[in-house]
């Protein structure tokens, strides 16, 4: 079908006010009276509050308010549990959310005790600097496998142990599997900690308007609607009293869906106990304490195979680091346990995880959202195989890709949605030809490398494939509107994080409507404008809301239709719309404007038809009945510098199938996005804490982030096959870039060094953990044949 909008490589809307300075952030919100605050947060990551000496900070000119917990009466309590765990058989979980602040012991460095309300920053921190609290230090619960000692210190004292959950999932017998293998891959794999580092940081405004009886907050949220409903519950206030606007957020990535932060329950009560707006904007050295992080756990896995490479069965038992709450329940966790399976026909598969407690800020889900974890073991586990039989690295993968006519394909295991696993839709085989083509496979491999190494050089090559999970529930709507101007107003309840919202939807309704994308004006993220909705995670937003706001404008086009047939006295099959217009095919001269429908739609005056509707508008919802899977395949060539193990990629290459594409242009930039995190993640960014849970690296100085120059130009290409569960065919692609980087980049590192023995099953590397590895290896050869 001819499309003129959908599938078009279109600018985006929202850049020209990004690019000028004309976007509203949080940060830019100024209110009249306004106070700001600042917080007290531990230095330690496990002590007892012995007491806490606020009367320096009460007495400095221009405090206004000293909160600690003993302050907050009956409003202190722990926050809500975002998402409870699945309906997985004998799954044990024990729920212990966060708290506003801590009360009798702090349990990770950086948790706030403290909250100080001035009318400047500079004097709340200068303030906050003068309260004295008094700790008594306790062991700090750091390494994951200590953590579930029987003698370990407990982060929750009235649990029996560090032990958050433990899920056992299970389809066939992989001991049968195990029995009839002619070959065994075991191996244990880490996967350690990064940060999100988003170049906003959190912030809010909060705002009660006491004569009005209404509170408005600002909030870096990609959920602001169920934020909107939680406040109105902790404060006991009606939901209609409470409007939530998440206005543009310099990147969410996962953290931002974090809900409730400390910061998000006490600023809005806090205006309300003053009644004046009050704000809190974090700072960089905060953000790496207070914004929940991601990618710690460690894996026992193995692999049966047949001597030809086909995989019998798959075996992976892991502990996953929840920090020192679990408010997020066991999305990460899960996810990583079903995305291990990848894109491959995997017979039989036991996998068992234990969530742990530890003295570390808080896990949630970080672009990838556990998925990481999952590829990176399967991929590593193929790799080490292909090594083992003597096969070719991407051959053992094609051998074991599900076949297409194998969709819908079962994985007989919960997804995070509590629904089945069962993969839509996809087909492998082109996009692992066509990254092959694209990374000049053969060739280097026959030709390049060997050249290359014979002058000395360290040049290697990485394949690897993926799975992701996209568009999960529950839904979200949008209401489409005609106005009298002929322009149209879209709104949708979920946020916007640079993902191209303003342009893609716009394309979706300029498609049914046929009205220019810049004549078409969205609004996201305002609890005013759009009342229901869940918000922006798990790559779903242009699979849910996008699909819902495909169906109000298509139920906008149905009235126009058959109101102009009326006014034009034509078929409704005669007429088109054509630039803001809709007229019969054919005769452009019996062209009305859509605003001049719009008004005829809104009388004044004067009697109408019983069950008439007014205006040329419609609010619509979609919700799917499982995820979307997309896949791909990302291909890399990169040199390593012997002397200091420095990293140069000379070529990337991503092959991904997202289903039906919107919006090309934005789907490079959201792919090219993703694969720069996952290079950080993969070789720069990386959190150390010392055995007592302090954080050794909590500044730009010391934590790493790529650069435009490390960051190679992406050759890309998408295949499309589309997903039967939502009208447009699509699928999601917001983490596709991230997720395989890392068993990329460790197979790519492998193969440069070209060292016998040495396998890389750790992420995130660095010049330095290279030195290390390569000096360990050598040392255990040196060993074998002493």
């Amino acid at each position: 079908m001819t499309t003129r909008y959908f599938g078009k490589p279109i600018k985006r809307n929202e850049d020209p006010r990004l690019l000028t300075g004309q976007a509203l952030f949080v940060d830019d919100v100024h209110l009249p009276d306004m106070l700001h605050v600042a917080f007290v947060r531990s230095d330690l990551a496990h002590a007892r509050i012995r007491r806490i000496d606020t009367a320096a900070a009460r007495e400095r000119p221009g405090v206004v308010a000293v909160y600690t917990a003993e302050d907050l009466g009956d409003y202190w309590r722990p926050g809500p549990l975002l998402v409870p765990p699945p309906p997985v058989k004998d799954i044990v979980f024990h729920q212990r959310t966060q708290v506003p602040l801590a009360k009798d012991k702090v349990r990770h460095a950086g948790e706030a005790v403290a909250m100080v309300v001035a009318e400047s920053r500079y004097i709340a921190e200068d303030a906050a600097e003068e309260i004295f609290v008094e700790y008594e230090p306790l062991p700090g619960v750091v390494d994951l496998e200590e953590a579930l000692q029987p003698d370990a210190p407990r982060v929750h004292e009235d649990l029996e142990s560090n032990l958050a959950a433990h899920v056992i999932q299970e389809k066939g017998s992989y001991a049968t599997a195990r029995e009839q293998a002619d070959v065994v891959i075991s191996r244990r794999f880490v996967y350690d900690r990064g940060t999100a580092a988003a170049m906003e940081n959190r912030g809010i405004v909060a705002h009660w308007d006491f004569k009005s009886q209404h509170l408005t907050v600002w909030d870096t949220t990609q959920a602001p609607i169920p934020i909107r409903n939680g406040l109105a519950a902790m404060l006991g206030l009606s939901e209609h009293q409470v409007r939530v606007i998440a206005p543009f957020i310099g990147g969410g990535f996962g953290p931002k869906i974090m809900m409730f932060y400390p910061e998000e329950m006490l600023l809005p009560w806090v205006s309300m106990q003053l009644k004046r707006p009050v704000k809190w904007i974090e700072d960089r050295e905060e953000n790496f304490y207070a914004t929940t992080q991601e990618r710690g756990q460690i894996h026992q896995a193995e692999m049966a195979l047949t001597q030809d490479g086909r995989i019998l069965g798959v075996k992976d038992v892991f502990l996953h680091d929840t920090g020192a709450y679990d408010p997020y329940g066991l999305t990460v966790p899960i996810n990583s346990q079903c995305t291990l399976l990848g894109c491959y026909d995997v017979p039989n598969y036991y996998s068992e995880f234990r969530v742990v407690f530890t003295n570390k800020p808080i896990v949630t889900p970080y672009r990838g959202a556990g998925r990481q974890h999952g590829v990176f073991v399967m991929e590593r586990l193929l790799d080490l195989a292909a090594r083992e039989l003597g096969l070719d690295r991407a051959e053992i993968r094609r051998r074991n890709f599900i076949p297409p006519d194998k969709f819908p394909y079962n994985n007989q295991i919960i997804y995070q949605d509590f629904a089945p696993l069962v993969y839509d839709s996809g087909n492998y085989e082109p996009a692992l030809d066509k990254a092959l083509e694209l990374i000049d496979y053969q060739r280097f491999i026959q030709e390049e490398q060997p050249r290359l190494r014979a002058e000395g050089r360290k040049v290697g090559l990485g394949i690897v494939t993926y799975v992701e999970g996209t568009g999960i529930g529950p839904y979200e709507g949008a209401r489409v509107t005609v106005e009298a101007s002929g322009k149209v107003s879209v709104a949708t309840g979920i946020g916007t994080q640079g993902q191209g919202h303003f342009t893609s939807f716009a394309q979706l309704v300029a498609e049914q409507l046929g009205v220019d994308v810049g004549d078409i004006f969205l609004v996201t993220g305002d609890t005013d404008q759009f009342y229901w909705g869940a918000g922006t995670f798990a790559s779903r937003g242009a699979v849910v809301a996008g699909n819902a706001i495909h169906a109000g404008a298509q139920a906008v086009r149905r009235k126009i239709l058959k109101m102009a047939s009326e006014e034009l006295e034509v078929a409704e099959e005669d007429l088109e719309l054509v630039d803001g217009t809709v007229r019969v095919k054919g005769v452009p001269d019996s062209a009305i404007k859509l605003g001049e429908l719009a008004v005829k739609a809104n009388p004044l005056r004067g009697a109408v038809k019983p069950d008439a509707e007014p205006g040329l508008e419609a609010t619509a919802y979609f919700g799917p009945e499982r995820g979307a899977t997309a896949s791909g395949v990302h291909a890399m060539i990169l040199e390593i510098d012997p002397e200091t193990m420095l990293v140069e990629i000379q070529k990337y290459v991503v092959v991904h199938d997202c289903g039906k594409v919107i919006n090309p242009l934005i789907l490079e930039g959201q792919i090219q996005g993703g694969v720069a995190q996952g290079i950080g993640n993969a070789f720069y960014e990386q959190l150390f804490f010392s055995e007592n849970g302090t954080l050794l690296n909590a500044s730009f100085m010391d934590y790493l982030l790529p650069t435009a120059t490390d960051v190679p130009a992406i050759i890309s290409d998408h295949l499309e096959t589309p997903s039967p569960l939502n009208p447009l065919g699509v699928k999601g692609a917001g983490e596709a870039g991230a997720i395989p980087v890392g068993p990329l980049f460790a197979q790519a590192v492998e193969d440069a060094l070209d060292i016998p023995g040495l396998e890389i099953r750790e992420i995130p590397l660095s010049p330095n953990r290279l030195f290390e590895l390569i000096r360990g290896e050598r040392t255990e050869r040196e060993a074998d044949h002493g």
